[in-house]
């Protein structure tokens, strides 16, 4: 929804995920003037169709957060199913059709954001003991990325940052923005299954991708690595994640982030089920502000939104 410093943010690059492809919505009502006070009900913009993050048989990330979110308030849980891409924000949640973005980059500048709840960040990926010389690279500057055969989504970070070094002979590019409907084996989770399968030697991906496939669907075998520059200091590599509301929408805001404060716990261990690699949260500045914030989220950049 958001545009890419070239990257997730392109999530933000992406909210940092924007696809192009029309998805269809299914709006269980239409708007309402007094959607953010709707008695007892938390009404979720969902994708439904954007795994690990969430889906309509309720089995994400998002999904789980979106149950113990509504469970602590004593609400009812309802869906609008729309892909995030272009117009989510102004078609869809700017509407009153749905009323919660469950995951946004800190900073997206179309809603209202809560406090970040998780941060993570881009990983590099690679298969324990298969190539030589893969498991050393910690660094965007090793050398071995030059010869090994690198696998990364375009238009993203890591993918700029590669550009930006000389590495474009030896690099294989994977769709971030994709159309579910047209081009289904276009998806950010196909380069670590050709990973996994053995066609590239690394992958550079946004990290909760990478990690639910350690996790859920049993690949023991990949290592994951948060991309870092030479100091130590994840430049444009790591986002902090927070809910998105309407902008006028300051109640719900308020109620969001006393659930977060008192479901700290429950919420972390759903983001460590699905092996999602978190980091420490930095110190933020007030949430709700309008500063651009640049994640993926099939990278969340999937829906450049215009106004």
């Amino acid at each position: 929804m958001t545009e890419t410093r070239k990257g997730p943010a392109r999530l933000a690059l992406l909210l940092a995920v924007t696809l192009l492809g029309v998805a269809s919505a299914i709006f269980p009502r239409e708007g309402r003037a007094d959607a953010s006070a709707s008695k007892n009900v938390l009404r979720v913009c969902g994708d439904p169709n954007n795994m690990p993050f969430s889906n309509e048989k309720l089995e994400g990330i998002e999904n789980k957060i979106a149950a113990a979110v509504a469970k602590d308030l004593g609400w009812e849980l309802e869906y609008v199913w729309w892909a995030h891409q272009r117009g989510l924000v102004r078609r869809v949640l700017n509407t009153e059709r749905c009323d919660v973005l469950i995951g946004i980059p800190k900073g997206y500048d179309l809603v209202r954001w809560t406090k970040p709840y998780y941060r993570t960040g881009y990983v590099i990926a690679y298969v324990k003991d298969r190539v030589v010389g893969a498991a050393d690279v910690r660094s965007l500057d090793d050398p071995r990325l030059k010869t090994l055969k690198v696998g990364v989504l375009v238009n993203t970070p890591p993918h700029v940052a590669l550009a930006e070094r000389g590495i474009v002979d030896n690099v294989v590019g994977y769709q971030l923005m994709f159309d579910p409907n047209a081009h289904p084996e276009d998806y950010p989770g196909k380069a670590i299954e050709e990973l996994l399968a053995g066609r590239i030697d690394v992958a550079l991906v946004w990290g909760p991708i990478a990690g639910y496939f350690q996790k859920k669907k049993g690949a023991s075998s990949l290592v994951l690595v948060p991309i870092e520059e030479p100091n130590g200091a994840a430049k444009g590599f790591t986002f902090e994640m927070s809910m998105g509301v309407r902008k006028a929408d300051t109640a719900l805001k308020t109620r969001l982030e006393q659930v977060l404060d008192r479901r700290r716990d429950e919420i972390r261990a759903i983001l460590e089920e699905f092996g999602v690699p978190l980091l420490p949260l930095t110190a933020s500045a007030p949430a709700g502000g309008s500063a651009k914030s640049e994640a993926p989220k099939r990278d969340k950049d999937q829906a450049k939104d215009k106004p």
